[in-house]
């Protein structure tokens, strides 16, 4: 393994997992040393954490271990956080990892490349937005989605052992953000908490106790999407008795509550942000790669940094040009990432064998949105139609599942992904369709 070709993937989520499952595959066995590097032990595909903080999703069944998918596709997984790079000594250097004790369990240490693929994702930007890091809940991590669904859990449970809220803002839900995730754990709160009677939490009542409100800045909910689509979205919400505030832009976020621009004050016992996205801090000035102001690395369309060839970026930590000079950025979008990690298979191979690398072209498959059990909207875009095709419904449910079904596809194959489907099937006919715990 000493003469092999190192390669170094930092960043387990949707598009480094990829990667490094279809590099094993294919190089791991003999021509190449693969490694991926994570600061999480699992994956969990990061467009559904909506669904782990609602509870609809239980990490303990749907998680995948690292250590695992490293086992089965020839590749190494090492647990860490990178917080350092020295491109003269072609070296990673990563933090110390702690136990949920405080306890150091692994040293800060280094690790050598000859190929760095940098795929660490994105995390939400505050915007220096007072109080947002001190008041509100993220859904970056696994962890963040996690912790916000037993923080949910444990106040209707308060509630519902004191025959109602401590006041009444107590299970008032404040969101900021009405992109996809903001407008998607919006359906989905509305979902649970109306199902929860079911479980004996009766002396909550959710039309009488629960409020769920959502705050976006821009003039429209889920403004990616064609404005019919953000109106039918935004209507079937209020439908749901979600208040959506548009036009509103958060200025401040205090214990109680978040205030706007227009001094508008939006009491809540729970707020989350889901405005707005950056590339992690730690990329800024990463041994003098170049970045642009929300932390990205810019790269070529070969998604090579433009300051070293030999470490490429991808997925939402990157700025890769959408085009040949309007300046437009590829959208931090799953599809992008999976279509990169697609083309780096391709590259990093070339680049054993002495051959060019493959420039990078997005394609642009349409966006989609799911509201809990209550709609889905969204758009396809193919060259038959030559443009965009507005679906909704069942055809829109249908499709947005079969996204999570080519990310399974991608990392098990067609046996272990039909396997996995009929377990799930057979698992909710004995599980409740709620996480309590």
């Amino acid at each position: 393994m000493a003469d092999q070709h190192k390669i170094v993937i930092v960043g387990g989520g949707a598009g480094g997992l990829e990667l490094a499952t279809r590099l094993g595959d294919k190089i791991g066995k003999n021509r190449a040393a693969i490694t991926l590097i994570d600061e999480s032990r699992t994956h969990i595909w990061k467009p559904l954490l909506h669904d782990v903080a609602a509870g609809v999703l239980d990490v303990g069944e749907d998680q995948l271990e690292y250590l695992a998918q490293a086992r089965w596709h020839h590749f190494r997984f090492l647990l860490g956080r990178m917080e350092r790079l020295d491109r003269k000594e072609r070296v990673v250097q990563l933090a110390p990892t702690f136990n949920d004790e405080g306890d150091e369990i692994i040293p800060r240490r280094t690790f050598p490349y000859d190929t760095l693929v940098l795929a660490v994702g994105s995390i939400c930007d505050d915007f220096g937005v007072s109080g947002v890091q001190e008041h509100c809940l993220f859904l970056d991590t696994t962890a963040q989605a996690v912790h916000f669904q037993k923080r949910l859990i444990d106040s209707l449970l308060r509630a519902h052992s004191l025959g109602g809220p401590e006041s009444p803002t107590q299970l008032h839900v404040v969101i900021v953000g009405g992109g996809a995730t903001g407008s998607e754990l919006a359906a989905q709160l509305h979902h649970v908490t109306h199902q929860l009677s079911a479980y004996g939490l009766d002396e909550v009542d959710p039309e009488r106790d629960i409020k769920l409100t959502l705050i976006e800045a821009a003039d429209r909910i889920l403004p990616a999407l064609p404005p019919r689509l953000s109106t039918a979205a935004h209507a079937q919400l209020t439908r749901l008795g979600i208040a959506v505030h548009v036009a509103e832009r958060a200025v401040a976020v205090t214990p109680d509550g978040v205030r706007t621009e227009s001094d508008r004050f939006v009491a809540g016992g729970i707020m989350v942000w889901a405005a707005g996205i950056k590339a992690p801090d730690f990329l800024h000035n990463l041994d003098g790669l170049e970045t642009n102001r929300v932390n990205q690395l810019i790269v070529r369309p070969t998604l090579q940094t433009t300051r070293d060839k030999t470490i490429f970026a991808f997925g939402d930590c990157a700025a890769c040009p959408l085009g040949q000079s309007d300046g437009q950025l590829v959208p931090p979008r799953a599809q992008a990432a999976h279509q990169q990690a697609s083309l780096l298979v391709k590259s990093l191979r070339n680049q054993l064998a002495g051959r060019r690398l493959p420039e990078y072209v997005y394609r642009d498959y349409g966006s989609l949105v799911a509201l809990g059990k209550y709609s889905t909207v969204g758009t396809l875009m193919h060259r038959l139609f030559r443009g965009s095709v507005m679906i909704e419904g069942v055809v829109a449910r249908l499709v947005y599942l079969s996204l999570y079904k080519g990310h399974q596809l991608a990392l098990f194959g067609w046996y272990r992904v039909a396997l996995l489907t009929l377990a799930n099937l057979l698992r909710r006919r004995v599980s409740p369709e709620i996480k309590l715990h």
